[in-house]
């Protein structure tokens, strides 16, 4: 089921790409679904297309259309660059601004420490730092919009994270789930998103 709505999204996104002339920010895609065997309630995308799904997150998901909520959203944040806004922002933070070529050169275990918590990698070992604000909004919404064009209803987002707020309110979830915008706050932003990406839904 990941690979096969891994690849649903992967042609809704191409498709958005072409549509909007960027099919060349995609050239060095090469897209990969995997599922992981993890009690973490966790999903994440790296640049270039490595998708992985944690199974502590099915539950949740319930179908493919929650499964592909959770993988369009992810997929978003890195089409989207915000990890590699993340990684900047990191490496003026930590290492006074250098170029990551640099920053690679001279400190390279530092360098590889900021890339894997940046890219969303790094959960298992707690140190994951949270997108900002923004950046979940734009990936809300560019997930809703990926997942319509890929045949998925977006109603079903506002029905999974109600079903994530429910299980927020059940026990204590890792981290990386509070870093998230409040659940009604997310949850409103994303009914207001719908009309617009029902306009792809095919």
């Amino acid at each position: 089921m990941v690979k096969k709505v891994g690849a649903s999204i992967q042609g809704a996104v191409e498709q958005y790409f072409r549509e909007n002339n960027m099919a060349h920010e995609l050239n060095n895609y090469a897209w990969e679904f995997n599922l992981v065997e993890s009690k973490e309630v966790n999903a994440w995308c790296m640049p270039g297309g490595k998708v992985a799904v944690y199974t502590g997150i099915l539950p949740i998901t319930r179908d493919e259309a929650g499964l592909a909520v959770v993988m369009a959203h992810e997929i978003a944040h890195a089409v989207a660059a915000h990890g590699n806004e993340r990684m900047s922002q990191m490496l003026t933070l930590q290492l006074g601004g250098i170029a990551l070529s640099t920053a690679m050169a001279e400190k390279p275990e530092a360098t590889r420490q900021l890339w894997i918590t940046a890219f969303g990698v790094g959960a298992q070992l707690g140190f994951i730092l949270p997108y900002g604000r923004l950046q979940e909004n734009e990936a809300d919404r560019l997930g809703l919009i990926f997942m319509a064009m890929a045949g998925y209803d977006p109603h079903k987002a506002i029905e999974f994270w109600e079903r994530m707020a429910q299980m927020k309110g059940k026990r204590a979830l890792p981290e990386y789930l509070g870093t998230h915008p409040s659940d009604e706050t997310r949850i409103r932003k994303i009914s207001e998103s719908i009309p617009e990406a029902m306009k792809y839904h095919k």
